[in-house]
């Protein structure tokens, strides 16, 4: 049976790209050294040391990066259910107009460290270098203690990691991965895995929104903001490529000449 909630220090040294992450629990993570993004299907971010974030269960894209040459990437995680944070908004429950103003559903939260939170993080880091194992009376203390804090003086933002446990329904799912990646040459694989389907039944949905595969939705899509750029007049297309997600210049003209028929530079002197 897996533990409602585990606090565990996490140190690398190798840099992780876009890795799959299957979460089943909620995390707080506390960046110590390094960088780290996370994308989920709508959403995504940049998180470096003077952050931290808030993730809900689910299914997410991370990658972690080492800050120096001679660095590591250091962090704290506090792992918890959902029970458990059932259990918090019951004890603990919200002003009636906090819930009234907030519907949004975000899958992560990104808070900027004060005093309070830095002192917490350390509080942990100490715990955790005594070599002694926390106890869970222990760890639901240090929980409970950020949980208040946070939602006495985050409310809404609080408010809106509850609100994420009633889900979505695949083609809002769907629309919001899509949508939300047109700049980033994010795989389908990945994009099916954010999504929380296989490759074979996300294609199938994907037609029936879009009437179209999902390569050539977002191919299509990424030349017509290509082609706007262009038209504005100062825009250089030795720049444009890196804006919409290409690793170099020659994968970018291919594309664009694919649908528009003439490459950038051609487009951009004849529009």
């Amino acid at each position: 049976m897996k533990d409602q909630l585990s606090i565990i220090k996490y140190n690398s040294d190798v840099i992780n790209i876009n890795s799959k992450i299957q979460l089943n629990q909620n995390l707080f993570s506390f960046l110590l050294e390094g960088q780290k993004s996370v994308q989920y299907a709508g959403t995504r971010a940049e998180i470096n040391s003077d952050q931290f974030f808030l993730l809900s269960s689910g299914n997410c894209l991370m990658s972690e990066k080492i800050a120096a040459p001679n660095g590591r990437y250091r962090s704290i995680l506090l792992f918890f259910d959902n029970q458990l944070l059932a259990d918090f908004f019951i004890r603990h429950p919200q002003k009636k107009h906090v819930l009234a103003d907030t519907k949004e559903k975000d899958a992560f939260l990104v808070f900027e460290k004060d005093l309070f939170l830095t002192n917490f993080t350390d509080s942990l880091g100490l715990m955790l270098a005594s070599g002694q194992p926390l106890s869970l009376q222990m760890q639901k203390l240090k929980l409970e203690e950020l949980l208040l804090y946070l939602t006495d003086h985050y409310p809404l933002r609080i408010q809106q990691l509850r609100n994420v446990s009633d889900g979505a329904d695949d083609e809002l799912l769907i629309r919001q991965a899509v949508t939300g990646n047109i700049d980033t040459l994010i795989t389908v694989e990945e994009l099916a895995f954010l999504c929380h389907m296989s490759l074979s039944t996300f294609k199938r949905r994907f037609a029936k929104i879009f009437s179209s595969t999902p390569n050539r939705w977002l191919l299509e899509k990424r030349m017509e903001k290509a082609a706007y750029l262009l038209k504005q007049g100062d825009c250089k297309v030795s720049e444009l490529y890196l804006e919409l997600g290409y690793e170099n210049l020659s994968s970018f003209i291919q594309s664009f000449k694919q649908i528009h028929g003439v490459t950038p530079k051609q487009y951009q002197l004849t529009h």
